[in-house]
């Protein structure tokens, strides 16, 4: 087991925060990980065995106003846990999705995908979660020295919310990655050094989005 701040997470187990429980997340969660809910997880939504933290953003909390993104701040000033933001992007929450988006990746450099509903963001939760026993398992017969040049866990993340912008699959995401490192170094490029990873027409989308 991992430690996430004062809690514990074994791997294959996600802890969940308990407003979710009964939630369409949470149920499709059941059965493929093992999801646990405890009380007083203040600002985080769900623990990783990786030190990884998910703050789902809903298409409610979009609309309600600006409380999601105090927490947002707070977590970032107080937590040295990796945190993934997770926002449900909807016809109706749609129009709010730029501005979550310079705050997230721009202004606080954490990872934000983009996801339809609770359906998206649970399949998200349990790719994660199997990647980090992939991780673990490779790393118990793996030379040590070889261990240390691996990607960090946070990189699927990452290649998924690439994967999302238009004209960009696995190859592209990767090279972009390569090149650029992160997402925040990523956004600060100009189109030309984008044209130079992509070329002209991947690159022109990818400066639009």
């Amino acid at each position: 087991p991992v430690t996430a701040g004062s809690i514990v997470v074994p791997l294959g187990h996600v802890i969940g925060n308990e407003k979710w429980r009964g939630s369409e997340l949470a149920q499709r969660l059941q059965g493929k990980v093992r999801l646990i809910f405890e009380d007083g997880l203040g600002l985080v939504d769900f623990h990783l065995p990786n030190r990884t933290c998910i703050l789902l953003i809903s298409e409610a909390d979009l609309v309600a106003g600006d409380e999601f993104k105090r927490r947002l701040v707070k977590f970032r000033n107080a937590s040295s846990l990796r945190g993934i933001v997770i926002v449900e992007k909807t016809p109706i929450s749609d129009q709010y999705y730029l501005g979550v988006q310079k705050l997230v990746v721009l202004e606080l450099g954490m990872v934000l995908l983009p996801v339809a509903n609770q359906g998206e963001a649970s399949q998200l939760i349990i790719q994660l979660v199997s990647f980090c026993v992939r991780e673990q398992s490779r790393d118990r017969g793996s030379n040590p020295f070889v261990g240390r040049q691996r990607a960090r866990p946070a990189e699927p993340a990452v290649l998924q919310a690439l994967q999302r912008i238009p004209g960009v699959g696995r190859t592209k995401a990767l090279l972009l990655l390569q090149r650029f490192g992160s997402i925040h170094r990523l956004c600060n490029a100009d189109s030309q050094e984008l044209e130079q990873a992509v070329g002209a027409t991947v690159a022109q989308q990818i400066y639009t989005f």
